[in-house]
């Protein structure tokens, strides 16, 4: 069996659990590979993400490691059966890896919430709101690659519809709102397209105005992505030289905190609309 290609987040996240639940039953790589009847590299391979397992061989595994967290051992079961392409596939190669790495988290997470401070989300932005963030980067962006960026976030937005949509919520800073990417007419049209997507029953987004002060996490954007099985909830934020993508339970724990003191900081949904439709007029 060769390895496959560069591992996806979530295909490392499901190798490193199982790494974690070998190294809490206390065995080496070696010895967990000898149990399992193959070899140290491929244990290594399959920690990394490298490989892809049976759902067979994941139980196998879990009874090795004495593992009695049943639900723990249903997802990681879950997530074998061969690596399915998803439709963010179609831009591997073309737009950087960490996108494609937030669509995968965004497509099997049973609930998102962000907190934007300078950026509206991208699930919520407009082609032209989207063009005009693009031809900011500097060095600048070629126009091939701004218009590929732009279809793979629009492309993301699909988890907000379909028949099992999933449910969001986003907390927006005033700073965010008022911020005017492309001009007036484009940052209009941007905040009547976030009011129309908030009517959508599976939508919340609340306002942190101004006047409501400092806020845990502020000036932090951060997208924190539930799952079926709260081992696989993964947090993310941006920096100039890209993603960083946190998973330690400790690291979620704190993320998850924070995101419920800062909805304490925000309006409520009724008056969050009721402000995005004054800034709206504003402009």
């Amino acid at each position: 069996m060769a390895p496959g290609s560069t591992p996806t987040i979530r295909q490392r996240r499901f190798g490193l659990e199982l790494r974690r639940l070998r190294e809490a039953a206390g065995l080496s790589a070696p010895a967990a590979a000898t149990a399992l009847g193959t070899d140290r590299t491929n244990i290594s391979n399959i920690e990394a993400g490298r490989y892809g397992i049976s759902e067979e061989r994941v139980r196998r595994l879990a009874s090795i490691y004495e593992c009695n967290d049943a639900a723990l051992v249903d997802t990681l079961a879950s997530m074998t059966g061969g690596r399915k392409p998803g439709w963010w596939d179609e831009y591997r190669g073309k737009v950087p890896p960490g996108h494609l790495d937030i669509s995968e988290i965004e497509h099997y997470a049973v609930r998102l919430r962000t907190l934007q401070t300078s950026h509206l989300p991208g699930l919520f932005q407009t082609e032209d709101h989207a063009r005009a963030i693009y031809e900011l980067v500097v060095p600048r962006l070629p126009r091939l690659e701004v218009e590929l960026r732009i279809a793979h976030r629009l492309a993301r937005q699909g988890v907000l519809a379909g028949d099992e949509p999933t449910p969001y919520t986003g907390i927006i800073h005033e700073a965010a709102l008022r911020m005017q990417f492309g001009g007036r007419d484009v940052s209009r049209a941007q905040l009547r397209h976030l009011l129309a997507e908030n009517e959508r029953e599976n939508v919340t987004l609340l306002v942190i105005p101004f006047a409501n002060g400092a806020f845990p996490m502020v000036g932090d954007s951060i997208l924190y992505a539930e799952a079926d099985n709260q081992h696989f909830d993964t947090a993310h934020m941006d920096s100039p030289t890209g993603p960083f993508f946190f998973d330690l339970p400790t690291q979620l724990e704190n993320f998850r905190l924070r995101l419920d003191l800062v909805e304490q900081a925000a309006l409520t949904a009724k008056q969050s609309a009721d402000f995005i439709r004054a800034v709206e007029r504003d402009l």
